[in-house]
């Protein structure tokens, strides 16, 4: 499926064939595929927690208000962002950079986000948007369907799965063979509604 297609063609699936596993070889390349998103100074602040316990999941599921997807999509991801990745040996994003942008961008990584708590925050909290985007479209081109999820106990799920005190999660993705037809496309505003040309009046 080409890229077109595939975002026309994503829809929030809700309800997935529960006896449909995703192999190991198509999880790697889900995530393969997902890890070209786009990050700020290459920093790849997205951590990928893939749940596939499901005696885990069932709890999620309990702190999800009983979302029939979190145990019956294949794949459960839930998106979860470093905080701290930007200061956590930053010479490794640049490794094969050459030596001059090395001594120039690995200051500058610091420079930007030194003590800026909430700059730290949103930038990696962008980086799991995207890679959300990504991942949902990867899945569409290789046949399977996504529902994005925030509908959950943020603080009771990261105690599930011992989320470090420099994480937050970001959201949820479920990912399987869907049932049935999804849904009809949504109403979508028109562009002029929602394109402004240089400022707002």
């Amino acid at each position: 499926m080409n890229v077109p297609a595939a975002i026309q063609n994503r829809r929030s699936v809700r309800h997935f064939d529960p006896d449909h596993k995703m192999t190991k070889k198509e999880t790697d390349k889900l995530l393969s595929l997902t890890l070209h998103s786009p990050t700020a100074f290459n920093l790849q602040n997205w951590r990928f927690v893939l749940v596939q316990d499901m005696e885990l999941r069932e709890q999620i599921k309990n702190a999800a208000w009983d979302q029939s997807q979190v145990t019956e999509a294949a794949v459960l991801i839930i998106l979860c962002a470093d905080l701290k990745a930007w200061e956590k040996e930053p010479i490794r994003y640049w490794r094969s950079a050459p030596e001059p942008v090395q001594e120039f961008i690995v200051p500058a990584i610091e420079q930007y986000y030194s003590g800026l708590d909430q700059v730290q925050r949103d930038e990696a909290m962008r980086s799991c948007g995207i890679a959300a985007q990504t991942l949902m479209l990867a899945a569409k081109s290789m046949g399977y369907d996504s529902c994005p999820m925030d509908g959950f106990d943020y603080d009771l799920v990261g105690d599930l799965i011992n989320l470090p005190s420099d994480h937050a999660i970001c959201m949820a993705v479920a990912i399987g063979k869907a049932i049935g037809e999804p849904d009809p496309p949504k109403d979508r505003l028109p562009l002029d509604e929602v394109v402004i040309t240089d400022c707002f009046e």
